[in-house]
């Protein structure tokens, strides 16, 4: 057999087995116990060691399943609850939010970090990690390299949460209330929220879980002032170029979440589709993961990690120093 009849075998092999393992991971990333930043990272490794066979099909898959994702996690919300516990922190959730996106914008552009990959490290950070971030990507038209690399950020971010922050809230002695609120407010996605607090104490779950749920209803707002600041700057000589889509799929999550609020025979069905959305969530991140290649982490280095890194401690430091000094009130009333 020639060097060329070798080189052609294995790349033929390389390929077949690169398809086999999509396949796979795809399916495998439906199954509960499979986390949204194992499904990413796994389709990361797969795309940086054998490749993407279906990188087109797999950029529109992913897309189409994000939106849908971002519909059914709707279903796990309690509006009413959302609502008391978000008027009841109205004021610093949103200048928490206002001080994110401004320092956000900052970091990235001192460290050179891309437009979107940079919005998107922000809002994830601003408001509730990877949910987040699957809303407004498609608002913004982000590419699966930056929605790829911002979500490792998070999720990395995320699993370090886990571990320091319910050791912080010992050795400064915080109470329960104090911690679920810091928690909320502090780390990124609402399930490593839900496992930082858990180890604290249910009085601090409790907390968490609410305060994180009515942080995280800011992504409607958040979603639609971002496509629409997009729409208007992309606008050339007074006619606009192509609009990024209308986040409808944000109108459908607040509806889902409306319908299973105020009828209640549908909680238990709403439960089971938010578990279900969840799910998909998961297949999707592990699709995005496909998209990176190793020319573009190249590109991209390690800029986007230390501004998300930067902004967590910044924001994280000044929850914790807002709260430890009665700047933010505690949650008692919940």
């Amino acid at each position: 057999m020639s060097e060329a009849q070798t080189s052609t075998s294995i790349v033929t092999t390389k390929d077949r087995l690169a398809r086999v393992l999509v396949v796979a991971g795809a399916l495998l990333s439906l199954l509960p116990w499979v986390s949204s930043a194992v499904a990413l990272v796994a389709g990361i490794v797969l795309a940086l060691t054998l490749g993407n066979p279906w990188r087109t099909q797999t950029r529109a898959w992913s897309r189409k399943m994000l939106t849908w994702s971002v519909v059914g996690l709707g279903a796990g919300m309690n509006l009413i609850v959302v609502g008391r516990v978000g008027l009841a922190g109205l004021g610093y959730t949103a200048v928490g939010i206002a001080a994110a996106f401004v320092l956000g914008t900052l970091f990235g552009r001192l460290l050179g970090v891309a437009r979107d990959t940079s919005l998107l490290v922000t809002v994830g950070t601003a408001i509730c990690g990877g949910s987040a971030i699957a809303a407004v990507a498609p608002a913004i038209r982000a590419k699966d390299h930056e929605v790829s690399i911002a979500l490792a950020s998070v999720f990395v971010l995320n699993a370090v949460a886990l571990v320091i922050f319910p050791f912080i809230g010992h050795a400064l002695q915080m109470d329960q209330d104090a911690f679920g609120l810091w928690c909320a407010l502090a780390i990124h996605d609402t399930s490593s929220v839900v496992g930082a607090a858990t180890q604290y104490g249910d009085r601090a779950l409790e907390v968490a879980t609410a305060a994180k749920l009515a942080r995280a209803l800011w992504i409607v707002p958040v979603t639609f002032v971002i496509a629409g600041l997009r729409a208007r700057s992309e606008k050339v000589d007074g006619e606009p170029t192509k609009k990024p889509p209308l986040p409808w799929f944000i109108l459908g999550f607040l509806a889902v979440a409306a319908v299973v609020t105020f009828v209640p025979a549908l909680h238990d069905a709403g439960q089971f589709v938010a578990a279900a959305a969840r799910r998909i969530l998961a297949a999707t991140l592990f699709l995005i993961g496909l998209g990176l290649s190793r020319e573009t982490l190249r590109t991209i280095g390690a800029r986007t990690f230390v501004q998300a890194i930067a902004l967590w401690v910044v924001l994280g430091v000044g929850t914790l120093l807002a709260i430890q000094s009665g700047l933010i009130g505690q949650a008692a009333s919940l």
